[in-house]
């Protein structure tokens, strides 16, 4: 297991999903990981594409909320929302677990925000670019909000 400093075990919070690219994700509960395409039913599902899955610490997102912006989970259209784990400190190429089956590859830290979000006009600034994640499916299977987070390597 992830643990953080408080010893709280890292897991799952939102299990986010939009059925087009550039809008905020939707927190669906549970989603289907399908080997190297990403999330059935997902914009970014896309098995050519090495960022098949995003992920953002609510760490992150509580940032934002104490700046007095009215954001949760799937608002920066992040597929997962953690809690409890540094994401920016998993290396890129290592792998994480979640839940029984589902394993994903970390292939990329941050993003280029190429045309600035709604909430980077509301504040400024935007975590998902610098704080952001992504990864890909190495093995399928369900993810669900709940769902523990483990290191592998």
């Amino acid at each position: 297991m992830i643990e953080n400093k408080n010893s709280d075990t890292a897991s799952i919070l939102a299990v986010c999903t939009s059925p087009k690219t550039g809008m905020r994700k939707k927190n669906v509960g549970q989603a289907k990981f399908i080997e190297q395409f990403g999330i059935e039913g997902d914009a970014h599902g896309n098995c050519a594409t090495h960022r098949q899955v995003s992920l953002l610490a609510m760490e992150s997102i509580k940032k934002m909320q104490d700046m007095g912006l009215d954001v949760g989970p799937g608002d920066f259209a992040e597929n997962l929302t953690t809690k409890g784990v540094d994401l920016l400190a998993l290396p890129i190429g290592s792998k994480i677990g979640i839940g029984a089956n589902v394993v994903l590859e970390i292939s990329q830290h941050g993003k280029e925000c190429h045309t600035p979000c709604a909430i980077y006009h509301q504040a400024g600034t935007c975590v998902m670019p610098t704080e952001g994640i992504f990864g890909k499916v190495l093995s399928g299977g369900t993810v669900k909000v709940g769902d523990r987070i483990s290191r592998i390597d």
